[in-house]
């Protein structure tokens, strides 16, 4: 990935401070009558999310190596003495299993100390503290480029777990003849789709009825495969559809998306194409699926923010809209997809490294300055 998120990540990783009591520092609306609420500062925040049905807490996951709860002092979990941070590298992606009431588990991707893109399970210790000692590795898969790691994790409607991965780093995805994101005989370039329970000698389990299960030369695991760094992915609460925002190479930002049950085996097109662009001369991606958005660039984009269809009940006069922004312009976007033209909000967020909902369904951003946004109406 390029470029600015490396350099701004690695110079800001120790710009902010601990998680603090949620704010009520409101921010000039946007025309839209929409504004930006500070709920708190951070050490290079990158998601926000919450266990299902829990309806008081947010949990922000920061670079480093620390789960913070908006309002509390302690974090939830520190695991910053296992992981490599920095750049692209450090705690990328958390997701709280469908029972996190009653099971207490939840799910948290990391680069570990050797490179390694890592997905591992933990428990909850209390209400109030995971346990790093129940860590409990799924997936460590080896990447010797500091760029692309993905990290986006999220339990999808079906209740399987989703995995983005990078496409192994570099540039141009120069790994064997025709790539990591076309080859089927790897999980760098893909999404996954997996059970993270046991089986057998394997850490998780894999769907008998994901789309490569049994084809001879493929991981079974793979979901959707033509992905360069799918940094964030969101399923539509509400209908079920998929969208990723995919980091383009040179020229093209993408918004790839797919209607609910169709995002099985799909194909996005990287690396023989950058977005609606030929990237590659020569080489074929079967049924490649156009992305819905083009952003160029030409126009100032640099690193895609991937984002969500609004279900919030904070922001009902956007119901249905998808909102995503980018890295280096910070303007947040929004559109009717599949089909309608992308428009600016008039909210900008400096540095937007992700957005991210609460179980309620409210939107929030992350800044790599620190703060930690929710968009609410006037």
């Amino acid at each position: 990935m390029r470029r600015p998120f490396a350099i701004v990540a690695a110079l800001l990783a120790l710009a902010g401070c601990g998680g603090e009591d949620a704010s009520e520092r409101p921010q000039v609306p946007a025309p839209s009558g929409i504004r930006l609420l500070e709920v708190g500062s951070f050490e290079s925040p990158l998601f926000v999310t919450a266990p299902p049905e829990d309806r008081e807490r947010v949990f922000v996951v920061e670079q480093g190596g620390t789960i913070r709860i908006v309002g509390q002092d302690e974090p939830f979990l520190d695991i910053s003495d296992r992981l490599e941070a920095g750049g692209e590298r450090g705690l990328l992606g958390l997701a709280f299993a469908p029972d996190y009431a009653s099971s207490g588990l939840f799910y948290v991707y990391y680069t570990a100390k050797d490179g390694a893109n890592t997905l591992a399970e933990y428990k909850r210790a209390s209400d109030t503290a995971g346990d790093p000692g129940s860590e409990r590795v799924l997936i460590a898969q080896e990447d010797s480029e500091p760029n692309h790691n993905g990290g986006m994790i999220t339990f999808g409607p079906d209740g399987k777990l989703y995995v983005g991965m990078g496409d192994g780093g570099g540039g141009g995805d120069q790994h064997g003849q025709i790539g990591n994101g076309q080859s089927l005989d790897t999980i760098l370039g893909k999404i996954l789709r997996i059970d993270p329970a046991p089986d057998g000698d394997r850490p998780y389990t894999i769907p008998d009825d994901n789309p490569f299960v049994g084809r001879d030369g493929a991981r079974g695991e793979i979901y959707a495969y033509g992905l360069r760094n799918p940094w964030r992915f969101s399923f539509d609460r509400q209908t079920g559809d998929l969208t990723i925002g995919d980091v383009g190479q040179n020229a093209v930002e993408e918004i790839d998306w797919v209607r609910a049950g169709e995002g099985a085996g799909a194909n996005f097109g990287w690396r023989v194409f950058e977005g609606s662009d030929r990237f590659t001369e020569g080489e074929a991606a079967e049924d490649a699926i156009e992305p819905v958005i083009d952003a160029r660039h030409s126009d100032g984009y640099c690193s895609i923010t991937g984002g969500y269809v609004v279900r919030s009940p904070e922001l009902s006069s956007w119901a249905g809209d998808y909102v995503y922004g980018d890295l280096c312009l910070g303007t947040l976007m929004r559109a009717e997809l599949p089909d309608g033209s992308p428009s600016e909000t008039g909210l900008e967020v400096q540095q937007l490294s992700s957005f991210g909902e609460d179980a309620q369904g409210r939107l929030y951003a992350t800044s790599l300055n620190g703060p930690v946004y929710r968009l609410v109406e006037q």
